[in-house]
This record gives structure tokens, sequence and C-alpha cells, in this order.
């Protein structure tokens, strides 16, 4: 294929009634592969579009195609003598996506971006279609009504009405308003590309005036140390200090650290720099480890609230408001953490952090709380101060080290204890002088310091201590924990009616490719009447001694047919596994046994993929889709999700039925399934959540590897009584969790409840 070759996609209709072919032709930055794919070698990859033009007006982009990397998005360009137009459409895994466009009279050239980063990519689909404006007007509306955080939940009569006055008050157009707020759901899409975009069209809309601050205010205790005796570090530490005077809250004190064994020539430039500040002191600590020189000055601060702000790290203006309001709650917390991102050279803000709440098996895979961490004053007293890092003295193992030993102290009531402000209170330089990702040591270091950790709680608890190993991204962890002697039953409740070739592959893989010997497989029969799939089951319940078959003959009903196989169970932990299940390597039950054993976990769930090899359950997310939804659905195998979350074991609120396993007494204790009210859907979301009710963390883990054909035997709600039952369903939901639905602690606040990929809101 030539450099100069076209791209020809499916007919399109470029006029009502009337089709054309389309036809790409690569302008720059685009390289032909073989089966049809295209190398993008640069951020301005583009084709220039050939063939007839749509109609000026209102038209709808339909796109879809398969790409290496996600998170980006692809945009069309609109030339005329005025100038350029260009909009931006999110590539979505599995999904087409549809936007509305304005097409410019007049427009002489038309250039289409497939993607916004370097990677391979297929298109599949593109299209553009004319509407008619009243036609144009109802789909936008349904836009924001469906995915705008301001108009969700609305009418489009009421969102009609919505815009007309935020329109009027703006003393615009309505349409300019509404195109506005319909570009804004692409925007967050986007985000990853388009984080600037956002801080200025969302971000300062979440900003307020200073609080005042009640009489009894928490003063604040800066720590800020002084690595080096360069230009660079005096630099830096000058751009610390001017960040404290911007704040609104005044009640703050700091301390300079400076290096054992500090110059005259250094004293004199950080003196000359503090003198005319009040509040900011300096000491040289005696000793030039990270921990020890925080203690130092612990020992000399008055503030309620300890607060350490690093070389390179900058806070935001209304950080400290933001910090004391919280920490003047009651109960105050002990451990207080906010959101960041990061500062290029150019001082512009990108790779925001937006961080989960409280999550401490996250904690223990990787250093997820990041450099906004605060400490009350009463916490590191009775921790004995700051803790130093294993293996790796940088500034953030040693906030890991001591959230790690905050962790072990108060391992039973630390989430009453911690507090997390879904607000970017801090920017981390580039320029920092960090370890690179996977620098030697690294990964040496985090295991030292989460083995630490487990050594720590194994001494507490007097059970056999867990082992901490390298994970499967640079810097993560993985903890291997225990499992009791002898090896606990498990009991695996499959059930399934007919489609012996679904269950088939699904009983012999799990039976031949299971290492961890001690289970039971219960086929739970819900009136099978294909004499091959008959047949089947009695040979496999034969040839093995693992199965049991057992007959369900009565109506459709996940939770009563999984409940009736709980109660026939002989084991000490269930499994709730799909029919549709096949386990990839033989060390999945072995990891999910292990986790479940833990007597503060409840329900424990896998990494499950489409045959294609995507992303089917990375976990289920509260709120997404209304109810919930799976998070990180479509991304490629190999891929690390949102702040590596693809790639590290998790806390998380709810984890899907297809393969989930808990303890029997926990299933027993909270009732097992809702076989009345949710008798096919979120079963397992509410089972989760009377879990996490009754006192228990449930947990996801990406060493558990399995296919899932999803839900092919029981097929869609596509009949007016399955959806009438999906209704009913979600009512009950809605009626029950609506609270916890709205505000999922192991996600944040600040991201899309309406797309899996979490994008920002």
């Amino acid at each position: 294929m030539s450099q100069k070759s076209s791209l020809s996609l499916s007919a399109s209709p470029w006029q009502l009634h009337r089709r054309h072919p389309i036809s790409l032709v690569p302008d720059q930055q685009l390289e032909p592969c073989e089966d049809g794919e295209w190398l993008v070698t640069g951020s301005e990859a583009a084709f220039v579009w050939k063939g007839p033009r749509p109609l000026p007006g209102w038209n709808m982009i339909e796109l879809a195609g398969e790409r290496s990397v996600t998170g980006v998005a692809a945009s069309l360009s609109f030339e005329t003598r005025h100038g350029v137009t260009t909009v931006e459409m999110p590539l979505r895994a599995g999904k087409i996506t549809k936007r509305l466009v304005r097409v410019p009279v007049g427009t002489r050239r038309i250039t289409f971006c497939p993607m916004n980063a370097r990677g391979r990519i297929r298109l599949t689909h593109l299209r553009c279609v004319w509407l008619t404006p009243w036609f144009a007007r109802d789909r936008l509306l349904q836009r924001l009504v469906t995915a705008h955080q301001r108009y969700r939940g609305l009418s489009k009569r009421e969102a009609r009405r919505e815009l007309a006055a935020r329109a009027r008050e703006a003393r615009r157009g309505w349409c300019a308003q509404a195109m506005d707020d319909y570009e804004m759901t692409f925007i967050s899409l986007c985000s990853k590309h388009n984080y600037r975009q956002w801080i200025d069209q969302v971000e300062s809309g979440q900003r307020r005036e200073p609080i005042v601050v009640g009489e009894a205010r928490s003063r604040v205790t800066l720590l800020l140390p002084l690595d080096a005796e360069t230009p660079e570090a005096i630099a830096d530490l000058e751009a610390r200090l001017a960040c404290l005077n911007r704040q609104a809250y005044d009640d703050w004190e700091t301390w300079v650290l400076l290096p054992t064994g500090s110059g005259k020539a250094l004293r004199e430039a950080v003196t000359q720099n503090v003198e005319s500040l009040s509040g900011v002191r300096q000491l040289e600590a005696p000793e030039d480890e990270g921990a020890a020189r925080l203690n130092a000055a612990l020992e000399n601060a008055s503030g309620e609230l300890i607060l350490l702000l690093a070389p390179g790290c900058r806070l935001a203006d209304d950080a400290l408001v933001d910090l004391a309001e919280a920490f003047e709650q009651r109960p105050a917390p002990w451990l207080l953490y906010a959101d960041e991102d990061r500062l290029d050279a150019d001082g512009q803000r990108h790779a925001p952090n937006f961080k989960p709440g409280w999550n401490p098996d996250l904690l223990l895979s990787q250093p997820y709380l990041g450099n906004m961490v605060g400490f009350s004053r009463h916490a590191l007293e009775a921790m004995g101060g700051y803790a130093a890092g294993q293996g790796g003295e940088t500034w953030q193992a040693t906030l890991q080290a001591t959230a790690l030993r905050f962790l072990a102290i108060n391992a039973h009531d630390a989430a009453s204890r911690v507090r997390h402000l879904p607000r970017v209170l801090l920017h981390r330089g580039d320029w920092e002088g960090a370890a690179p990702e996977g620098a030697p040591g690294e990964d040496a270091g985090a295991v030292a310091l989460t083995q630490h950790y487990l050594d720590e709680i194994a001494r507490q608890t007097v059970r056999p201590g867990a082992q901490a190993v390298p994970g499967l991204l640079p810097g993560s962890v993985r903890v291997r924990w225990p499992i009791p002697e002898p090896a606990p039953l498990v009991s695996l409740l499959v059930p399934t009616r007919d489609g012996v070739a679904i269950l088939r592959p699904c009983v012999d893989a799990i039976l031949e490719r299971t290492d961890y010997g001690h289970f039971e497989l219960l086929i739970l029969d819900n009136g099978s009447t294909c004499p091959e799939t008959l047949g089947y089951m009695d040979e496999v319940e034969q040839r093995d001694t693992r199965v049991r078959v057992l007959r369900w003959n009565h109506p459709f009903n996940y939770s009563a047919i999984n409940n009736f196989g709980a109660r026939h169970a002989r084991g000490e932990i269930i499994g709730l596994v799909n029919n549709d299940i096949e386990p990839i390597d033989a060390h999945w039950l072995t990891e999910m046994v292990a986790q479940a054993c833990r007597p503060e976990i409840g329900c424990v769930g896998a990494k499950l993929y489409y045959p294609n090899d995507t992303v089917q359950h990375g976990g289920v997310i509260l709120g997404l889709g209304s109810i919930a939804g799976h998070g990180h659905r479509f991304f490629q195998r190999d891929e690390a999700g949102f702040q590596g979350r693809l790639k590290v074991t998790q806390n998380l609120s709810a984890v899907t039925a297809a393969c989930l396993l808990l303890r029997r007494s926990v299933f027993e204790e909270v009732g097992g399934l809702n076989e009345s009210d949710l008798a096919v859907a979120y079963n397992d979301v509410d089972l989760c959540l009377k879990v996490r009710e009754a006192g228990y963390r449930n947990l996801w883990t990406p060493h558990a590897e399995l296919y899932h054909h999803e839900s092919v035997s029981r097929g869609a709600d596509d009949t007016p009584k399955k959806r009438a039952r999906w209704l009913a369903e979600c009512d009950y939901m809605r009626r029950t969790w609506g609270p916890h639905l709205d505000h999922d602690p192991a996600y944040n606040p600040n991201l899309t409840l309406v797309h899996e990929d979490f994008s920002l809101r």
C-alpha cells in the first residue's frame, strides 16, 4: 500500500436520502500497515477528506475504531475562508461515538485526525448524517440529560427551560449556551489531552470564596525540607514559600528543614528568604535521614495539622482553607489527603491524580495517597512520629511508610479516622529529583516497605505472615496472603439451563485449569431439556467426584438458584460462577481463596476479559449508568488503566457475581442473595453492599484472570416483560441504596458516571 493510498469506508449519507462513499487520503504523520491499520506517528496526524462534503448546518458524526491506546480523541476540522472550526470525539473501545456538529457554510476543506497520540488504529465506522434543526435539538437535549452533570435526571422539557434560563442570565443565545454545555460532555471524555480545558471550564466552577473559619481555628504546621545546597534547591524553596503567601488561610507556621551539616552560605541564603516572612523558621536536624528530620521539627511544631510540602510541590491557593475546614469537622481526622496533579517545565498543569476514598488494599499495592497527605499531631504522636521508608528514602516513601504504620495501628477503625478531599490541592513539578518509574531499587524499596507493614500486622494478630513481592507495575506490590491449613473447601455454584456448548467449556476448564485442589463444583440445573446437555451433566458427574448436579425446576431467578445451591454446598467458601466463565491460568482460585480467607474481607472479585482480550470486569463502580457499571470496560488486556488500577489489588464497593468468592459465614450473615426483589439484575451489587454494611471490605484482584462470555445463556432484556422487571429492579436499588450509589468511596466524584473509562465528569 502506498503512503498516499486512500482509506475508504462504508457508504455514508452526506445528504438526506443520498449516499456517497467516504475517501480519506493521508496527509501527515500516518503510515499504512496491514489489515487496514494505520500507524499514527504524531499528535497532529491527519487525513484529508475527499469527495462530497456534508451539507451546512446540523450533522451527526458517527465514529468507531480499534486502537492500541485508550483515552484518546479524534477530531474533525472544517476550514472556511474565515478560519478553522475543530470538534473532538473520544474513541471509545467497543462502541460507536456519536456527536452533533454544525458544519459551517462555505466549508472548503475537511481534515480528520484519527487520534491525538502515537499508536495504531483501524477505523471501522465513519459517517455523517444531515439532521433537521428540530431533530438535532432533540438529540442535543437527550445528550445533556444523560451525560451532563447539571442536567442529569431532568426531562428534556426541564432541560430546555434550564438552558433558556442560563442563556438569559449569561445574556447569550440559547443555541450558544446549549452547544457549550454539549461540548462539555465531550471535553471530559477527552480529558487526558484536554485537562487545561477541564480546569478552565469545570474546576473553575468548583471554586468558592474563602470560608470564615470558626473561632477555635486549627493551626497548620508545614514542613519544608531542603535537600541540596544548590541554586536550584534555593529557587524551589522560594517557590514553595511563595505559594504559602498566596493562601487565604493565615493560621499556619512553617519549618524549613536544612540538611545536616549545612554550610554558612546555605544558612545565610535561607535566612535571606525567610526573614521577611512571619511564621517561618529554620531548623538543622541532627540526622540526615528523612523521617528523623521531620520528627525533629515535629518536636518544636505548634500546629494541630502537620503537612509535608516536599521539594517540587506547590499548594493550590485555597489548599489550607480546604484542609483547615475539613480538619475542624468532628470527629477530626487523623489522616487527611487530597487530589493532586503535575506541573511541567512551563508551569502548565497536567496528569491529574483523582484518588479514591480510603482504600487499604490499594495502599498496600501502591502509594496512592501521593504527596498531598496531612496527619494530625495526635496521630503522629500516637505512632511515634513519621516512619522511615524501607530501602528507598524519598519523601513519598516516608509518607507511604507513615500511612502504612497508621493502617497497622488503626487496622479496625482506620476508615473512620481518614478524610479524603476530592479537590486538586497540590501541584507536583516534573522537575523534582524523584526516581523515574521503574528505576533500579524502586521495586525493592516498595516491597520492603510493604513487607515491614505485613510483619507488624502478623505480630499483632499472631497469624502467619503474608509475603510482599513485586507487582505488575514498576513500584507496585503484590501481597501473597497465606491460606489456612487445612485448606478450606470451596463450593463453586454454576447455574445453567441447556446450552451445553457454553457449559462444557466452562466446567471442563475449571476442572482442568485449577491448581487449588480442595473444591467442589455444583451444577445448578434450571430445567434443562436438551438431551445433549443432560447427557453431559450425567457424564461429568460420573467422571469427576468433585462435580454434583442439583435440579432447580422453577422459573429463572438467579438469586434463588444460588441461594438453593448455597444451602446444599459443603464448603466453607461459596463461589458464584457464571456458566460462561473460563479460567485463563491455574492460579485463579488460589488467589481468590487467599483473599477470601482474610477475616476483614467480604466479597472477592476477579479480572474478567471478553474473548477478544478486552476487559469485561475491572470492578463495579456505583452510580455508573445510574445504578452501577463496570469500570475500565473494553480496555486492552495489557493496559494499566486509570492510575494503574487495572494492575493492582484494591478495595471496591462491589464486584460482579460472574466470578465472586466469599466465606459461607459472611454469605449467611447478610441473608444471601435477594430473591424477592432482585431475581436477575443487580443482585450481586446488592450482596456486596450488604456485606460492606456488615463491616467487611470487598476486594478486586487482577491476579485471578478469566474469560467471560457475558450473559450468553440468559440473553438480553429485550421484551416488555423483561424490561419491566429490569426497571423494577433499578427502582429497588435506587430506593434501597440511593445515597451509596451517588457516592462510591472507591471512585472519585470528579470522574464520569456516564462512561466506563474513568474520564473526567
